[in-house]
């Protein structure tokens, strides 16, 4: 007699009958990069016991991985990921490849879209011709002016990247790729957010901002998220509870939670007084989406997650790309079908998990809908009464949310009217409200 159904086994159950959208981020080098940056939680995963290991994708399941992923995601659009490591070492000739199987497989009127991140050191002439002509979204990365980029961003003999991620810029201006920057919030550079988002929009010319804030709990290169010792979970505003403490419960480069908080004000007063509907960034553009109604556009603030998996070169299939650990793979490509694994019950526990899990500080908490936790693996410090799962996060979201919430209401209200984002600003069309953030696919 089979078990009965429930919220984790019916989206398996249903099968084709359901209309299925999840999305996939494809490492076709694996971890391999040629930088060497100070904070990156990706390049201990080849040395990581039962993990995928070195190597690239072959050919043969490069093409499964696409027909599978086409065939297995409902709807008129599909969108293809490469990240790494750095996906760029797996040559020019490999994504060519990767466009003709896409053009073999894609259904009748159906969109193919593809997302690069890359750090932008290996683009040349040739490839910025490729990314145009078959329409790439590019990501960026880049941590902000010279001085504050080459602290952590580095090769493997230790020199600087920062000019190389200039030309970079340069030469996708000029064979006009869109593209986006992705900068990650770390002890460093948070007291800086004027100076960075100043350059980014200035210098780099950026209309499509992504910020990322880096937080690694001490041994996460081979302990996998809430797997940890939770008696060595300090109390959330404890010294323990920072970087630079000797016990400290995260890496020396890890944001301080209360930095992470002015970081995130200083860049949403510079974004709503200047570039609201020029510029979009991306927790001002979610918060202000979810006061309208609208679902978040960043997993880190949505009720669930999981509908994200990471495949890795060898097929194996992870829960999510923060989550490449043996007891969150969900089978091999090889062995199992991609939309079998996306839906797996352990894979959708996983997803409701986000909201299930959390602590009655949080479930308790005034901006429990904007937050909803933010993203798990964050979640290594107790709340004041001592119950575990509080995001490490929590002072400075907190403090965003308490300084801008009231804002990004008045602007939904605003727009729900029909009246621009902001007062004095001509227009409002749709296509620069915040929150359509379609064309900048983050």
């Amino acid at each position: 007699m089979s078990a009965p159904l429930d919220k984790y086994t019916i989206p398996q159950a249903l099968g084709t009958a359901a209309t299925r959208r999840f999305h996939v981020m494809a490492k076709p080098a694996g971890s391999a990069c040629n930088l060497d940056c100070t904070y990156c939680f990706y390049l201990s995963k080849r040395d990581l016991p039962d993990g995928p290991g070195g190597g690239h994708m072959d050919d043969s399941l490069l093409e499964r991985f696409i027909r599978e992923y086409i065939d297995g995601v409902t709807g008129d659009e599909v969108v293809f990921s490469w990240q790494g490591g750095e996906p760029t070492l797996r040559g020019l000739d490999f994504f060519e490849k990767v466009v003709a199987y896409q053009a073999k497989h894609a259904k009748p009127g159906q969109r193919i879209e593809n997302d690069l991140q890359t750090n932008g050191t290996l683009l040349d002439e040739n490839w910025a011709r490729f990314l145009r002509d078959h329409r790439f979204l590019v990501g960026l990365s880049v941590d902000g002016p010279r001085e504050i980029h080459d602290r952590l961003r580095v090769d493997k003999q230790g020199k600087p990247s920062f000019d190389k991620v200039m030309a970079a810029a340069d030469l996708l201006h000029r064979y006009k790729v869109p593209f986006n920057t992705l900068t990650c919030v770390h002890r460093f550079n948070a007291r800086r957010p004027l100076d960075i988002y100043r350059f980014l929009r200035r210098e780099m010319r950026s209309t499509y901002m992504q910020f990322i804030p880096i937080v690694q709990i001490q041994g996460f290169e081979t302990t996998a998220p809430q797997a940890w010792d939770e008696s060595r979970l300090p109390i959330v505003g404890t010294p323990e509870s920072r970087p630079g403490h000797p016990d400290s419960v995260v890496t020396d480069w890890s944001v301080d939670p209360e930095d992470y908080g002015y970081f995130l004000c200083k860049v949403w007063d510079e974004w709503l007084n200047r570039d609201v509907g020029k510029v979009l960034v991306n927790f001002c553009e979610t918060l202000v989406a979810q006061h309208l109604g609208m679902p978040s556009q960043l997993c880190t603030f949505s009720e669930q997650c999981g509908k994200g998996v990471a495949i890795e070169h060898d097929g194996s299939v992870y829960a999510c790309d923060h989550y490449v650990y043996p007891e969150h793979r969900r089978g091999t490509l090889q062995a199992q079908g991609l939309g079998s694994m996306v839906f797996d019950p352990a894979q959708v526990r996983f997803g409701y998990a986000k909201s299930e899990t959390l602590p009655k500080y949080c479930r308790e908490c005034e901006f429990l809908t904007d937050c909803w936790g933010e993203c798990p693996k964050n979640r290594l410090v107790r709340a004041p009464d001592g119950e575990v799962g509080l995001n490490y996060l929590c002072p400075g979201l907190k403090r965003f949310f308490a300084h801008a919430v009231p804002e990004a209401e008045r602007i939904a209200r605003r727009l729900e009217r029909g009246a621009s984002a902001v007062p004095g600003q001509a227009s409002s069309d749709p296509d620069q409200r915040p929150g359509n953030g379609a064309a900048h696919r983050p």
